[in-house]
């Protein structure tokens, strides 16, 4: 994780100790929906969601200073993605739940190359995710108030990238690539959010922020292809913000 992420999670740890004095601040009593519900050991559900990917990017020039032809690589613009699981609950204790989503996500990343000078190399290069997904992550709640309830999230997701090319195709896409990703990842997962008891079911908003441990980059380059847009990149990691509605 780079001193960016390091902030950008500072920031959400700072919000989340904020909101909780708050939100737990006491209430008025009302009438409860589903009392009963948090006596059961296991819930299941399913999610629906959005997320949003980036890449962190190391330079090559960083650590080994070249000329001003080097290159440097940088996320030209965030698009929205969308994701889809299934939800398991296991309760642990009063507070922790033990919880496996396993789902699908779909989204896209944009990369452009540019030189020393801002003069750009290519534009747009865009690379699509299809990630399958298997979170394995511990809830902490609060205390139930009235019926909803705030709570942190935190754990791994392994994910495995079915659109990553590790090979360049070259029949379709072989004179557009510049890049190659790996297909596979490990995520550090932390997140904050709500339960909500409505009539029949609960209903869980929820903000996560993943950031992966692996390069994702293959630095190889292919037969026939120009090897200084790989070389230029010494690691690049993954980093994803999903907000997730759980249903349960």
């Amino acid at each position: 994780m780079n001193s960016n992420d390091s902030l950008v999670l500072r920031k959400i740890v700072t919000i989340i100790l904020i909101l909780i004095p708050v939100l737990t601040f006491p209430q008025k009593q009302k009438v409860k929906n589903d009392p009963a519900y948090d006596k059961k050991p296991l819930h299941f559900g399913f999610t629906i969601g959005l997320n949003t990917m980036d890449f962190t990017v190391y330079h090559t020039g960083e650590t080994f200073p070249i000329d001003t032809a080097f290159l440097y690589a940088d996320v030209s613009r965030l698009s929205p993605g969308f994701s889809v699981g299934i939800v398991s609950s296991y309760k642990l204790a009063e507070y922790f739940d033990l919880r496996f989503l396993p789902g699908i996500s779909f989204g896209q990343r944009s990369l452009f190359f540019f030189s020393k000078d801002r003069e750009i190399e290519n534009d747009n290069h865009k690379l699509e995710s299809s990630f399958v997904e298997f979170p394995l992550i511990i809830k902490y709640k609060s205390k139930r108030i009235n019926n909803f309830r705030p709570y942190l999230v935190g754990g791994l997701c392994y994910r495995i990238d079915l659109a990553a090319r590790t090979e360049y195709d070259q029949g379709k896409w072989g004179r557009n690539e510049y890049v190659r990703l790996k297909r596979s990842d490990v995520y550090g997962e932390i997140g904050f959010g709500i339960d909500f008891y409505l009539r029949y079911f609960k209903l869980s908003p929820e903000l996560k922020m993943a950031v992966g441990m692996r390069d994702m980059i293959v630095h190889e380059p292919a037969a026939g292809q120009n090897a200084k847009y790989a070389e230029a990149i010494d690691r690049l990691r993954s980093t994803l913000w999903i907000l997730s509605f759980h249903f349960e």
